[in-house]
């Protein structure tokens, strides 16, 4: 499968180029960035093109990866569905309700595959750990908690615009919910969100197994706090959700693997881009929460 990259910002630069060129079942085609200079300089890292337009870039492909800002991602999605391109997305799918509809809607219509990367549903031990727990019934209650200290660090994410604007709910909210709903089911109703330090928020949901769960999120901690757990207890007692052993490009790769399934079996990969709409609806729904003031 030929694959183009859409970014060449420190999420292109640190997981999608390197996942992409050493998949042996993908073939990098060429990048296209925003900045062209950026574009050409990781396009020569990996000895492919360097795109100057996006449409020429989606002529010489048969799916795209994408790395860039929600709304950007949303917008080029849904131009490269048209063009009959299969798409590898990032989290969060869009930033508004209307949005990644679009991008959904694109997908159905042009008959293309579609993965968005979560982290956790990629990598080996998360991901079995979900999937064993979403077989075990009677689940009363989760805890999530997703610190980062993207805000309190060196990080090169510190500066990221719609970061600093949407905060963690955005961010790292996507990845808590990509645990949860596998295990606990849907989202019936977003019982509570209230504001914390900084950009931290809390959230207490309801969900369809009838089980409730608490998420803590943030992109402010303080970098000897930061950190991801997930915790469940119920009839089976309580479990937590293990660290991975690998890091996010073995995981990217895995989520490649996934598309190119998806695009040879016909069969829609659990994250695609009609789950990446279910936790865009939910983020959106906590936000109108945040906003308003109420719970």
């Amino acid at each position: 499968m030929r694959i183009g990259l859409l970014g060449t910002g420190p999420w292109a630069r640190a997981a999608h180029a390197p996942a992409l060129a050493g998949h042996t079942g993908v073939d990098l085609v060429g990048v296209w960035g925003r900045r062209p200079g950026a574009a050409t300089a990781l396009a020569e890292q990996y000895g492919v093109a360097a795109y100057a337009d996006v449409d020429a870039l989606l002529a010489d492909v048969d799916a795209v990866a994408v790395a860039l800002p929600p709304s950007v991602q949303a917008e080029l999605a849904v131009r490269a569905a048209r063009a009959g391109r299969h798409l590898l997305l990032d989290k969060p799918l869009a930033l508004s309700v209307a949005e990644g509809r679009a991008v959904t809607e694109a997908v159905e219509r042009a008959g293309v595959a579609s993965v968005v990367f979560f982290t956790a549903r990629f990598q080996k031990e998360p991901e079995a750990w979900i999937e064993e727990q979403a077989a075990v019934p009677g689940w009363f209650t989760a805890r999530a908690q997703w610190l980062g200290a993207v805000f309190t660090s060196d990080s090169p994410f510190a500066d990221s615009p719609w970061r600093r604007e949407k905060g963690a709910l955005w961010d790292v909210g996507p990845h808590a919910l990509s645990v949860l709903l596998p295990v606990l089911g849907d989202v019936r109703q977003v019982v509570a969100a209230v504001h914390g330090p900084a950009d931290t928020v809390h959230l207490v949901l309801d969900h369809a197994t009838g089980a409730s769960s608490t998420l803590t999120l943030s992109l402010s901690a303080p970098p000897a706090a930061a950190g991801a757990d997930v915790e469940l207890r119920g009839e089976a007692g309580v479990t937590v959700l293990p660290g991975s052993s690998e890091g996010a490009v073995p995981a990217l790769a895995r989520a490649a693997d996934a598309l190119v399934s998806a695009v040879r079996t016909g069969r829609p990969h659990s994250c695609d881009a009609a789950f990446g709409l279910r936790i865009t609806e939910i983020l959106a729904t906590a936000q109108a929460h945040l906003t308003s003031g109420t719970d």
